[in-house]
């Protein structure tokens, strides 16, 4: 049986097109669905309820995704495992191919699927980052930025040493390594991207605060010696291969200008508790 984890705070927004993309050609013997609602102050937990017994919901006061992933660990009942961030969309058939290299291939303890991001309701500057963002060797290669991650139960014990950090799917990705971690072309999830400047902004600013953290984590040896960061040579390769992306690219750099500007508070004061969550990709 394959356990899907669902940490939600308050997603009620989002939670059953992602649930019911899952319940649909699937069957109870198949997969064993489990929605932690930490710390919600909406009706997260009744729309989940509300897909039927096959939907188990669990509550913690908490708002913390660290804590909702533990907790889901202690109900899921099988591997693979995978963890979904409720604002993705996955379908079963998906499911099934992440979890196929990890029952049949020796060696792999980590899947994730490829992305697909909808950008026609982005502003101009958002699609231009994407289009940059999308073609890093990090971010081909990486399992984080996905939403979804599975693993077996050899990788479920690696990632379940790792200390609670904002960037959790960064940490699970650097994790594992090359031949450890596969991005699974047959898989597909629905990444729904910031529609606005301002709200990419604060995901560029999360992200750039969260990477931080987890390079202090690797300073103190807590955290996978290994870097995910985008580099001058990156961004020349690309340039390289299309020039036609040099607008693009100089979008890609004003946002990482003013994300690191912007994070550097936060940094300085080792504030890696406060979430920066965009509201519009929750838009329906």
């Amino acid at each position: 049986m394959t356990s899907i984890v669902i940490p939600a705070h308050n997603e009620a927004q989002v939670i059953g097109r992602l649930l019911d993309s899952l319940l649909a050609d699937s069957s109870e013997e198949e997969t064993d669905i489990v929605v932690v609602c930490n710390g919600c102050t909406d009706d997260t937990a009744q729309v989940a309820a509300a897909r039927g017994a096959r939907v188990r919901v669990v509550e913690i006061p908490v708002p913390s995704k660290h804590a909702a992933l533990r907790a889901g660990d202690e109900h899921a009942r099988g591997f693979p495992r995978l963890y979904v961030d409720a604002d993705v969309v996955i379908a079963s058939a998906d499911v099934r191919a992440l979890a196929e290299p990890l029952n049949n291939s020796p060696g792999v303890l980590a899947t994730a699927p490829e992305r697909r991001l909808p950008l026609a309701a982005c502003a101009w500057r958002v699609r231009a980052y994407y289009q940059v963002w999308q073609r890093l060797p990090a971010v081909r290669e990486g399992l984080f930025g996905r939403g979804v991650i599975a693993v077996s139960e050899a990788g479920h014990a690696r990632i379940a040493a790792l200390p609670p950090l904002m960037a959790d799917d960064l940490a699970a990705s650097l994790a594992f390594a090359p031949g450890e971690r596969l991005v699974v072309g047959s898989a597909g999830v629905v990444v729904h991207p910031p529609r606005t400047w301002s709200d990419l902004i604060k995901r560029r600013i999360r992200a750039a605060v969260s990477t931080a953290q987890v390079e202090s984590r690797q300073r103190q040896g807590e955290a996978p010696e290994a870097s995910a960061r985008t580099s001058t040579a990156d961004l020349r390769a690309i340039l390289g291969k299309e020039p036609r992306l040099f607008a693009a690219v100089v979008v890609f750099v004003a946002a990482a200008v003013v994300a690191r500007r912007k994070a550097a508070k936060a940094i300085q004061a080792q504030d890696f508790g406060t979430w920066l969550r965009d509201e519009s990709s929750r838009q329906g």
